[in-house]
């Protein structure tokens, strides 16, 4: 393995000593890992790195714009542009670099109604008929599993369901995502049909495997809401889930990242493979939950990358020191 020689002063090493820094995350369990891998970075820059803040993703963005919360590990592009745009946008916020790319989201059935009833598109669901084989609570509508409040995703399928002329056929199932998912696990374990909103990296596409035990439904034409209205949701292969692929950014204030450009650099330069979200959410869907179980994850995996963490300390602190 390479070496990667750091700067001899102590100060250029630790760039970030005597900085107290507030990192934020959103309601989600799983953002932890990956946020927890930037605190270690950090504080192995010397910051002070105060215990995480947990919040909504319009409260977390609020507090970086207001410097409440120096990042969030967890922007997504184009999802949250219009949590950007209401906080200042480039004014107040930077989202330089790509922590995580190739994020898809959408809808999913199980494959075996699927290729029963030869359902490929949500716009199906506009059939009382089809829509009444994922009534879950007997009113007849199908009931999608769908996206908590305050996540951003929650408004773009709002937003769908009128587009899509779904809203007599459809009802969208909110509250603790983790409790509507065990709720359509089991379902799918009984052999019922499902009904499901999902993204990735998430454990639950290890669970329900996409094109094996699920598949993702099309929708008619792409429509978005807020600031991405207009904008195509077709991927590269033609195939449209009415979700544009997303990439999560680190979040910063402007003003924390121009004071402290090492710390700027950091965010700008640190990614982590899709992969290994997956894999370490996996490890938290059968149990691997506490504090100490994720603090062990993240050790482990700056230890397989170590080159590539070392990569990060060294260009964040060549910024400290142009």
């Amino acid at each position: 393995m390479a070496v990667i020689t750091l700067p001899a002063s102590a100060d250029n090493a630790m760039p970030g000593k005597g900085v107290t820094v507030q990192p934020l995350k959103g309601p989600l369990a799983e953002e932890t890992f990956q946020t927890r891998i930037v605190m270690r970075a950090l504080a192995d820059l010397g910051y002070d790195v105060k215990p995480v803040k947990e919040s909504d993703y319009a409260s977390a963005h609020l507090a970086v714009a207001t410097e409440a919360g120096a990042f969030l590990t967890t922007h997504w592009t184009p999802l949250h542009n219009d949590f950007y745009a209401s906080n200042g946008g480039d004014a107040k916020l930077v989202r330089s670099g790509a922590l995580i790319a190739n994020n898809l989201q959408g809808y999913l059935i199980d494959r075996k109604t699927a290729e029963q009833y030869r359902i490929t598109n949500i716009a199906q669901l506009r059939d009382p008929a089809v829509a009444k084989l994922f009534d879950t609570d007997g009113d007849g509508k199908a009931d999608l599993a769908g996206c908590a409040a305050g996540w951003g995703c929650e408004k773009v399928i709002e937003h769908q369901l009128t587009a899509y002329k779904l809203r007599d056929t459809i009802t969208h199932k909110q509250g603790a995502y983790s409790e509507l998912m065990a709720d359509v696990i089991t379902r799918y374990k009984e052999g019922k049909p499902i009904l499901y909103y999902t993204w990735t990296p998430y454990w639950v596409s290890g669970t329900l495997v996409p094109n094996t035990d699920v598949v993702w439904l099309e929708v008619p034409f792409s429509s978005q809401p807020g600031v991405n209205a207009g904008k195509s949701t077709k991927l590269p292969n033609g195939k449209d889930y009415g979700f544009e692929v997303n990439t999560q950014h680190i979040l910063a204030s402007k003003a924390f990242v121009t004071a402290h450009p090492d710390a700027g650099k950091l965010f700008e330069v640190m990614t982590i493979d899709v992969n290994d979200i997956n894999m370490q959410n996996m490890w938290m869907s059968i149990g691997l939950t506490s504090s100490a179980d994720i603090d062990r994850h993240v050790t482990a995996w700056i230890k397989v990358n170590r080159k590539v963490y070392d990569g990060w300390l060294a260009q964040a602190q060549a910024a400290a020191n142009p």
